[in-house]
């Protein structure tokens, strides 16, 4: 069990790393507490789940055995009478277990973990970067104030700030209000609720309206020797977003609450199709045009003779008849297009559901796959420690990755059924899986390339001797 503990927070790992450096530029400068960060990091390690079990499981499966074959385990069971099936029967077991949790998590804590997680990172993202004024450039950290300043300096880990000068925009657009000061010393107060800045030898300026003459202002200076400005600091605070807004995802559903979502949304797309037809149906030339009291017959163009009864019309009214035509004709076809943009986008929005749905059920399965593919081939290598395994455990689960990403984009894309597409990488390593199995089981050389020459110069001399 430790080797399948060991590599599992060693994958949960390098994938959290993978999400740091993914979004690194969004949490860096936020000013975020630690406890918010570990909380972010707990979901987000949580929602990467899916991803560490199955590799985790190769991994250890291929170390163990790889191990037991490598000290001569597996031999020394051989010679007791214990079958290389029967101690893959309670490891097995075991990942039949784990694959019963797998999939109890992936559908029911997954979907709080992926709502969790997805809240928080966006929450973050909108929170405002924390105060960093550089020297030489306008910082608009501060709401209603932009500063600059030429140099600063930390001092008693108190910041300092030299050559100050502020544009007060709190009566509105514009630089009415100027402030210019030698130095500039800045703090918080004991609440660490306010940012004061204490300065030091400036000067004021502000333009006053002239109340008798519009458009006319009168500049107004005025020295001290020190001013504060305080600023509140709950606008750098974060600011959680009702997780409600963000359940309606189908990230955040379980399979019940998926099955439910893809019968409404197929009912609803049904309607509005059914609802276009008829609108099309009612809006066009046959049905807009032609005199109801010159036929007898239902209004269906199968029953009108349609060049007898344009020709009954004067020139005048054909031009007519012919211009109402054409532009129905531009209308219905730009519907027609519109129709089918919106159509593709409700298909691709059932489709992700449906997706979402299988992969409830693919990543339990794949846990089991992938023990058939590490116990036996572990067992035949006979390599332990971490060389060999981890080369071999990295293909086959890129192999895994990258056809369950290819099913799973061709699905999204409409290319395949979602079912065919989430299970395609399955389909095709659960027979390697079986036939690396059965090489085991049977002691069979698989990696004895002798045996696969003999066999081939076997195979093409019974064909040659049969064309003889």
């Amino acid at each position: 069990m430790s080797p399948f503990m060991a590599t599992f927070f060693i994958s949960i790992f390098v994938l959290l790393m993978q999400f740091l450096w993914k979004y690194i530029d969004d949490l860096v400068g936020k000013g975020i507490e630690f406890g918010v960060f570990v909380q972010l990091l707990v979901y987000v390690a949580a929602s990467l789940v899916p991803m560490a079990l199955p590799l985790s499981i190769l991994l250890s499966s291929l170390m163990t055995f790889g191990n037991l074959g490598e000290h001569y385990e597996l031999v020394a069971f051989k010679s007791a009478g214990i079958s290389l099936k029967k101690v893959l029967q309670p490891l097995f077991a075991v990942v039949l277990m784990l694959s019963f949790v797998a999939y109890l998590f992936s559908n029911y804590w997954l979907p709080v973990a992926n709502l969790k997680s997805k809240s928080l990172l966006y929450d973050i993202k909108q929170q405002k970067p924390t105060m960093d004024i550089q020297p030489g450039m306008f910082s608009n950290d501060l709401e209603d104030i932009t500063i600059r300043v030429k140099d600063k300096k930390e001092i008693d880990g108190v910041e300092h700030l030299y050559d100050v000068l502020i544009y007060d925009h709190s009566d509105g657009p514009g630089n009415r209000k100027v402030t210019q000061a030698e130095e500039g010393i800045m703090t918080m107060t004991a609440d660490k609720r306010y940012l004061e800045l204490k300065l030091i030898n400036g000067i004021n300026y502000e333009e006053e309206e002239n109340p008798q003459v519009k458009k006319e202002y009168t500049l107004a200076r005025s020295k001290f020797k020190e001013n504060i400005i305080r600023s509140d600091l709950s606008q750098f605070d974060l600011n959680r977003t009702d997780e409600e807004l963000f359940k309606t995802g189908y990230k955040m559903l379980n399979m019940a609450q998926l099955s439910s979502a893809i019968d409404t949304l197929n009912k609803m797309k049904n309607n509005h199709f059914e609802n276009f037809k008829t609108g099309l149906k009612n809006s066009s030339f046959l049905y807009s045009n032609y005199d109801e009291s010159r036929f007898t017959q239902k209004k269906d163009s199968s029953q009108i003779d349609l060049d007898n009864y344009f020709s009954t019309f004067n020139d005048e009214k054909k031009g007519q008849i012919l211009i109402t035509a054409t532009n129905l004709s531009r209308n219905s076809r730009s519907r027609l297009s519109s129709m089918h943009e919106d159509m593709k986008s409700r298909n691709k929005y059932i489709w992700s559901h449906e997706i979402e749905w299988h992969k409830k059920l693919t990543l339990p399965f794949a846990c089991v796959i992938l023990f058939l593919i590490g116990a036996p081939l572990g067992a035949i290598i006979r390599k332990g420690g971490l060389g060999m395994p981890i080369i071999i455990s990295v293909l086959f689960f890129l192999l895994f990755h990258i056809l369950s990403i290819s099913g799973e984009k061709m699905a999204k894309e409409g290319a395949i059924d979602p079912l065919l597409g989430m299970w395609m990488a399955s389909a095709i390593l659960l027979p390697v899986g079986l036939f690396f199995t059965y090489k085991a089981t049977s002691d069979s050389a698989l990696f004895n390339f002798d045996s696969y020459t003999s066999f081939f110069k076997s195979f093409f001399k019974k064909k040659t001797a049969s064309h003889v």
